[in-house]
């Protein structure tokens, strides 16, 4: 009998063996996990007020600070990073979970574990070219600061690493030891698939570009993998399996393009989004242009779109003029009887039409390595969008014309009066914004921290003593951490998306396009129509930044050449790109637009089409119609 209680209690003890490694893994992820955010919350601070200081001492002082873009480069890398491994811990990384969804729990359960190993196998294929990449920064000393390169390097490897060591935690977390391995095995034999396959991929050529691309990318994506892993694993076996390219080369590629100092205003704008919401400036807005349209079917859908319009003039980032509206909207939306999936199509939807609309990265972008007046862009950006907001709203009309408002009541003149007078110094934000930029006073990726400040005073002054009371300086600092992670989950992207782009370039896939493009029979209406079908699908797999680094500086020459004004091919570029980033399955916006709005993208993929085709058919309008693009300029 001793020795059968002997037994008992060693097979106790082994039960709770699995709860306890769980038990362990959770509270050294949340151990982990604050080291993280702690630091990632003061970067962000930092760079609002290396930025700021910068725009002080330019413009106000006359003494600018040369170091600054510098330091803010540097600090950005280690924010990108460490918001990527906040996103990953949180599991805010963007994902299609369209099939994921529509499996019964084991198989669900298992694709989740396929999908943490599938990422967990990327970083750790990935950890050892980022370490060799920050070795071989260690040579290069930095201009103003002469710091060593490696400083800044550090945050790749140090990052992955991290996000390795959350993902193992996860699968430990999980604690289900043969789920576990079945998804690691699937993983494993994936990979050992495709290594055993290389002899006969070697002979493919450019094939390779559709059996990782697309294949790969696309098996990736529908499976639940997080797209910048789905993205990072397709290029990293193109790499690695078809080419001789070393691989610390990719490291630099997705370096370059989650460094560019000018998506530092993502964070900045993306916080500025959450400030706005928080100290009630979004509400505000929102509230009065619901008291013009509230009344009558569809009416906050319109409020939306135009939410969306007015908005984007304060933030150059989608994912900000998301944030912005979302909280004040779709509450009320839901209590009038709207769908999850109808709110966050028309969310995605609008997100596309407002691409065009100051100041726009992707305008920036266009300028930057196209040589196109940013101003003259800006100028042009305004009528296109309000195109592709009245067929926006033209297909509400049409799917809300029978809704029931009989207890909607019509807001009088006096109540609209008084909501103007309560959103006047919100709607000021935007003129302040633009005012900063025409005249010099602060640059694209600077003018953030203006916005930041205006709202700071104008949002605790006015609004959270005087109007709402609700400014509580307590969120800010959960605030700067979510911004951070929401940032550092889009940069991830953008980072492999470039590494793709830059795979595409060595393939001579993006000569041989241009090449095609130049011989198209038709003259410009035929360019055009292919331009708008070609950056669609770009858009959709490249994200519209990447995108434009690759193909700008190649098919903007051949838009002169066959006679379109640069600008209005510009605008056309632009528009066409918001349809493919914003439509799923690819693109990344539409996942952001589900992220913001905590909505399953499952729910938006079938009434997302009409918005799309609404899209098209007012990008089409656009392109036919030159003087709505360029009308305006000088």
């Amino acid at each position: 009998m001793a020795h059968a209680e002997i037994s008992d209690v060693h097979l106790a003890e082994m039960a709770r063996e699995p709860s306890r490694f769980r038990s362990l893994a959770a509270s050294l992820e949340r151990g982990l996990g604050t080291l993280v955010e702690i630091p990632l919350m003061f970067l962000v601070v930092a760079e609002i007020a290396l930025l700021f200081a910068g725009v002080v001492s330019r413009y106000a002082l006359h003494r600018p600070l040369i170091w600054s873009d510098e330091l803010a480069s540097i600090l950005f890398i280690w924010l990108a990073m460490l918001g990527a491994v906040v996103a990953f811990r949180r599991n805010e990384h963007m994902r299609m979970t369209a099939i994921v969804a529509s499996a019964g729990p084991r198989l669900w359960a298992y694709l989740e574990v396929f999908a943490t190993s599938a990422a967990l196998a990327f970083l750790l294929l990935i950890l050892r070219p980022a370490y060799e990449y920050a070795y071989e920064e260690s040579f290069i000393i930095t201009p103003a600061l002469e710091l060593c390169g490696t400083w800044r390097a550090a945050a790749l490897p140090v990052g992955i690493f991290l996000m390795a060591v959350f993902a193992l935690l996860r699968l430990v977390r999980i604690g289900d030891f043969r789920l576990d391995a079945a998804g690691a095995l699937s993983v494993v034999l994936l990979m050992g698939v495709f290594w055993l396959a290389q002899p006969w991929l070697q002979t493919l050529g450019n094939i390779n570009l559709i059996v990782f691309f697309v294949g790969l990318a696309g098996f990736c994506v529908f499976s639940g993998v997080p797209i910048a892993f789905g993205f990072g694993l397709s290029v990293f076996g193109y790499l690695a399996l078809t080419t001789r390219t070393p691989l610390v080369v990719l490291v630099g590629r997705m370096d370059e393009g989650m460094s560019h100092l000018i998506l530092l205003s993502v964070p900045l704008f993306v916080f500025l989004g959450l400030l706005i919401e928080m100290s009630g400036m979004a509400r505000a807005m929102v509230a009065f242009l619901a008291t013009l349209l509230g009344h009558v079917r569809g009416g906050l859908h319109y409020v939306l779109v135009g939410a969306m319009y007015l908005v984007s003039g304060i933030s150059g980032a989608k994912a900000a003029d998301m944030a912005a509206v979302v909280p004040v909207l779709f509450p009320e939306m839901r209590q009038r009887g709207a769908k999850p999936g109808d709110l966050v199509a028309l969310l995605a939807a609008t997100g596309a039409q407002s691409e065009t609309i100051p100041p726009s990265l992707v305008l920036i972008t266009i300028g930057s390595v196209t040589g196109v007046s940013i101003a003259a862009l800006f100028t042009a950006g305004l009528l296109p969008g309000m195109v592709l907001a009245v067929t926006l709203c033209a297909l509400v009309w049409w799917r809300y014309r029978g809704e029931d408002l009989s207890h909607v009541k019509r807001a009088s003149g006096g109540d609209i009066a008084k909501a103007f007078v309560v959103a006047l110094p919100a709607i000021t934000l935007p003129f302040v914004i633009r005012y900063a930029v025409v005249e010099g006073v602060a640059t694209a990726t600077e003018v953030s921290t203006v916005g930041i400040v205006y709202t700071l005073i104008v949002g605790y002054f006015v609004y959270g003593l005087l109007v709402y009371r609700s400014f509580d300086w307590r969120r800010l600092m959960p605030m700067l951490i979510e911004a951070a992670s929401l940032s550092g989950a889009i940069l991830l992207i953008i980072g492999a998306a470039t590494g793709m782009a830059w795979g595409l370039t060595q393939s001579g896939f993006s000569r041989a396009l241009a090449a095609a493009m130049t011989g198209l029979p038709g003259g410009s209406a035929t360019f055009i129509a292919v331009s708008i079908a070609a950056f669609i699908v770009l858009g959709s797999v490249l994200e519209g930044i990447p995108a434009i680094v690759l193909f700008g500086p190649l098919l903007f020459p051949i838009a002169r050449a066959v006679g379109v004004h640069e600008v209005h091919y510009a605008i056309i570029v632009v528009l066409a790109m918001g349809i493919g980033l914003f439509a799923p399955p690819f693109g990344v916006g539409y996942y952001a637009a589900c992220a913001i709005g905590r909505i399953d993208p499952a729910e938006g993929i079938k009434p997302i089409w009409g918005y799309m085709l609404a899209l098209l058919i007012g990008t089409v309008v656009v392109a036919a119609v030159p003087w709505l693009s360029i009308g305006f300029l000088k």
